[in-house]
């Protein structure tokens, strides 16, 4: 059998990417190298994974949200938190979000009862966000993705591949499996991407971040419940944890070059957090532990012929932020469709160099994000007196609404052709006129039109009508990732079939 796409790795990543490819109608194996997908270090508070707007709308669309919430370690709710004066500490949603703090920027916490809520980005996108064990949230997507018939095995290594008369040629496991697409979602050490021959361009490592779950002797000489700050790094003892054991997490600068595929020993941690607390304390006990750095680098181009790349097989940075679960989501989603359809023949291979186009930007400015805040906690006293003056910074409605907006990702947008100010963005979940909700629509992954403008013979299948309630006039195209595509005030059908030719191919 030849498979349209094989998808190396069963992570978040390369099981959402699985899910909608099999929407699209196209077949699908998924390669895993790892015996199962049970991993002490994805569950509870050390796979701990925030997830931003855009994560949430794509599960909303798919009808996997009430799954995901169920699941969350916390979940901010459908309202915003309150504004300003609105008695933040006292609420439900306070307590969940630690206390009136709603994120961070580089350590720095950011206050609920500073944050605009009157912004027109956050006012429009109330369906929350919330923090997921990242073992929780590939349960779902795995269910998902062999509801919808996917075939995944586990315990298989792509080892090596090769193009061969528009074929992509597999070795795994000791044998061959043949697909007319590769895409490598197998994790910052990627193996296709290496094979490929990606470049993979970026900056060294400066930082190493600890994280892991002990037993203490004499666990009163360290602070609890804040990050410690010290002249050779920082820790924090506490937080979202199961049963009496602590969690540890400690970051030191200097010494960035480590080796990631050892893993973390009691003597490696104890003699970290000793570096940064200064005190003699012993770990007698590591239940659980990893490392990280915030390495940093990205691919120059998302393909090489029939082989693709997604997730942090395409990007690495500095998990500071919690941005890398939901840039690998959002690359996915951008994909997904845009395969299928060529996979079908439905539209150009065209079509599958837009996700590049689309994605590189939005992965380039998390890049940056995070860089900032690995250089915001250096520990020189020149970057001292810049951090103060980014806590007064942050401190403010102006720098508090700022951070949370890139924080929630409510800015990320693509650049098709309109004028009309929500082209590019994605779209709200509108009323129409038949009662329903757009997101009702999204489930089964086609496009949909909106206004009144018929769509022409040969699009069945492939795209839904609808009509908006308050703007029946406005016609608009709302790709299968949600983003709106093309948009009109004053639509007509030429117009239309431009914008379905362009992003769907021709019927």
């Amino acid at each position: 059998m030849v498979f349209d796409v094989v998808v190396a790795g069963a992570g978040p990543v390369g099981l959402v990417l699985a899910a909608e490819l099999r929407l699209g109608g196209v077949s699908v194996l998924v390669l895993e190298r790892d015996p199962d997908r049970v991993n002490p270090l994805k569950q509870g508070s050390m796979g701990a994974r925030g997830l931003n707007l855009p994560s949430v709308f794509a599960f909303h669309r798919r009808g996997l949200l009430p799954a995901v919430r169920s699941a969350a370690l916390m979940w901010a709710g459908d309202e915003p938190p309150p504004a300003a004066g609105g008695g933040a500490g006292e609420s439900e949603e306070d307590e969940f979000l630690g206390g009136g703090f709603i994120g961070h920027f580089s350590g720095i916490p950011i206050r609920i009862d500073r944050v605009d809520w009157a912004d027109p980005d956050l006012a429009s996108n109330g369906l929350g966000g919330g923090v997921i064990a990242q073992q929780d949230l590939l349960d779902i997507l795995l269910a998902r993705a062999r509801e919808l018939g996917v075939e995944i095995r586990f315990d298989v290594s792509v080892t090596g591949f090769a193009e061969e008369g528009g074929e992509v040629r597999v070795e795994a496991g000791g044998s061959q499996v043949s697909a007319r697409w590769l895409v490598g979602c197998d994790g910052g050490r990627s193996t296709v991407r290496r094979l490929a021959g990606f470049d993979f361009p970026g900056t060294a490592p400066e930082m190493v971040g600890r994280a892991a779950i002990v037993d203490l002797d004499d666990p009163a000489q360290l602070s609890t419940g804040d990050w410690v700050e010290s002249e050779r790094g920082s820790y924090v003892v506490g937080g979202w944890q199961e049963g009496p054991s602590p969690r540890v997490h400690t970051v030191e600068y200097g010494g960035g070059e480590v080796d990631r595929s050892a893993p973390v020993t009691v003597e490696e941690m104890q003699a970290s957090l000793r570096r940064v607390s200064g005190t003699d304390v012993a770990i007698t006990k590591m239940h659980l532990g990893t490392r990280y750095t915030d390495n940093t680098r990205q691919a120059s181009t998302y393909r090489k012929g029939r082989v693709l790349i997604a997730g942090d097989a395409a990007h690495v940075h500095s998990p500071a932020g919690a941005q890398g679960l939901n840039l690998g989501l959002g690359d996915a989603m951008n994909l997904g469709w845009k395969l299928a359809a060529v996979a079908r023949k439905l539209a150009p291979e065209s079509l599958v160099d837009t996700y590049t186009a689309e994605r590189h930007p939005i992965g380039a400015g998390v890049q940056l994000w995070s860089s900032a805040q690995s250089a915001l906690g250096r520990r020189d006293e020149r970057t001292a007196a810049l951090r103060s003056v980014v806590e007064d910074l942050l401190d403010t409605t102006a720098g508090a609404t700022y951070v949370v907006k890139r924080i929630f990702g409510v800015g990320q947008r693509y650049a098709p052709p309109g004028d009309l100010p929500f082209v590019g963005a994605l779209a709200p979940d509108l009323d129409l006129t038949d009662g329903s909700k757009l997101s009702d629509h999204g489930r089964s992954g086609e496009a949909l039109v909106l206004g009144p403008v018929p769509v022409s013979e040969g699009w069945e299948g492939r795209v839904v009508s609808l009509v908006s309630r308050d703007h029946p006039e406005v016609g608009a195209l709302v790709r299968p990732d949600g983003y709106v595509a093309w948009a009109s005030a004053s639509p007509s059908p030429g117009e239309l079939d431009a914008a379905l030719t362009r992003w769907l191919g021709r019927p």
